[in-house]
């Protein structure tokens, strides 16, 4: 599982080199670590990904004692990658068009290789450039560069990448499903809750709105936790029909109930050592809710038809995008149970909270999915990208996954417009005052606080430097009242009058 934007051991030495102006100086901090590594007799293996390789630069390297390994495109890197193998890799940005620098991403991403950045002053002003050298990138330089200096940061990025211990981190997926991009805020905020949870043996319970990405969350925690080595179980609560949850969750000795000829290892059961994640925990029955309660507390299970208590050593992790508040409330959800479960909270930001991360995920997306159309899409019309920053994704994430999959096989252009997309009604609209622009911009920052605050009044308007009054009509005023805490809500509803 990755989380792109996450920063990797080596993006720590690559803020000193930008900081330094050149990249070059900051090498130097890393002692001998290539020339050491040489000495383990560890094979030198360099990828060298540029669109028109340099001859004589390979031939320089080579003779050097690096094997070599070129490419001339991300899908020529993607399969020389390999994720047990450490080493060394230079990318040479300023050889490849702006539209297909980000689908370097996934292969810049791999932990296990230490990447020296080549660009120019010009591509280095391309934010997507920048971002790709400040997270993935050991150290960059400026072109036109020595091929010795190359030589020497290749070296060191690789002696750093050679001490790194394989299985302090996972490898990468390769797939674009198992992994978390993010540039925002919110979601930096969230590989940081992430990086925290994991370390501990708590249950988590992931809040958040459907399609926001929930089970990938979970998974990112068991992969950065002690238990990685371990099973990853999913269930989903609402998708199994109520009379086989019991069973499904707990297995059955033989004979139990008819047809069962033999005994079945349940869910919780086959977690043992490693984390059990139940999605849609909302839609967990009550009788469950009780058995799943006792579990919790004892640490032990019973197959249906059985009388062994069984010890199981499981993390659990639980999401629903239903309000547990209300459900509780309602006699529907016991609150020692979710007391239980919600010992540390991870909110999943809503993506039409997320900003420019809409655009880089759609450029992810399709970099992902593009050969599905015999033409080679190479991006997204200005219209297209208007529209995907005016629509509402109430759908999240799953629904942005699907808009452009389906884009890109009905795209009968080399860009995929905004009608591709079936979203025509949010792209040359009537023109937009600055009045309007003003107040959507004013809600999507009330939105990012409230999210990053956990609906906390007093904290979200401290941060946005207001008043909770004026935070509270304001919310009225953009239609957020319901996003705020209850407590908050009658103190403040009390002095709204005052406010005129």
């Amino acid at each position: 599982m990755a989380l792109a934007g996450e920063p990797t051991p080596a993006a720590a030495a690559n803020v000193l080199g930008i900081a330094a102006g050149g990249g070059v100086n900051a090498a130097h901090a890393t002692g001998a670590s290539g020339t050491a590594a040489s000495a383990r007799g560890v094979a030198r293996v360099l990828l060298y990904v540029a669109r028109a390789p340099d001859e004589t630069l390979i031939a320089q390297l080579k003779s050097r004692g690096w094997q070599v390994a070129a490419a001339r495109s991300a899908h020529e890197l993607g399969r020389l990658v390999k994720p047990d193998l450490a080493c060394a890799g230079i990318v040479d940005l300023a050889s490849f068009a702006p539209r297909d620098i980000g689908g370097l991403e996934t292969s810049l991403r791999q932990q296990q290789v230490g990447w020296i950045a080549l660009a120019t002053n010009e591509r280095l002003n391309d934010p997507l450039v920048r971002r790709l050298v400040r997270h993935y990138c050991f150290d960059f330089v400026k072109l036109p560069v020595a091929h010795a200096t190359i030589d020497y940061l290749a070296g060191h990025a690789f002696g750093m990448v050679a001490l790194c211990d394989p299985e302090v981190a996972p490898p990468v997926g390769e797939s674009g499903d198992e992994e978390m991009v993010g540039t925002c805020e919110a979601m930096q905020q969230l590989f940081r809750t992430i990086r925290k949870v994991a370390n501990t043996d708590a249950s988590v319970f992931i809040s958040g709105e459907s399609g926001t990405g929930k089970e990938l969350t979970a998974l990112a925690i068991h992969e950065r936790s002690p238990r990685r080595k371990a099973p990853f179980t999913a269930i989903n609560c609402g998708a199994i029909p109520h009379h086989l949850l019991q069973s499904e969750l707990f297995g059955y000795e033989r004979g139990a109930f008819t047809g069962a000829n033999q005994r079945k290892i349940g869910r919780v059961e086959a977690a043992d050592g490693g984390t059990l994640f139940l999605d849609e925990i909302g839609d967990l029955p009550l009788e469950s809710q009780a058995s799943l309660l006792r579990f919790l507390q004892e640490g032990k299970i019973e197959r249906l038809g059985g009388r062994e208590s069984i010890p199981v050593d499981v993390r659990i992790i639980s999401a629903t995008h239903v309000d547990l508040d209300g459900a509780m409330r309602d006699g529907q959800f016991r609150a020692d149970l979710f007391h239980r479960l919600c010992v540390l909270r991870v909110d999943e930001p809503p993506l039409r909270t997320r900003g420019k991360d809409i655009e880089i995920l759609a450029y992810h997306i399709l970099h992902k999915f593009k050969n599905d159309n015999a033409r080679k899409i190479r991006g997204f019309t200005p219209s297209a990208i208007e529209a995907l920053y005016n629509y509402g994704w109430p759908g999240n994430v799953r629904e942005l996954i699907n808009r452009v999959r389906r884009a890109i096989v009905m795209a009968e252009n080399k860009l995929i417009s905004a009608d591709d997309l079936d979203l025509a009604g949010f792209t040359e609209q009537e023109s937009m005052t600055l009045t309007q622009a003003r107040e959507a911009a004013e809600k999507r920052a009330i939105e990012a606080a409230l999210l990053r605050h956990r609906h906390r009044l007093t904290e979200a308007a401290a941060d946005l430097n207001i008043s909770r009054v004026t935070l509270y009509r304001l919310m009225g005023v953009h239609g957020l009242r319901e996003l705020g805490g209850t407590d908050d809500k009658g103190a403040l509803a009390a002095d709204e009058p005052a406010r005129g």
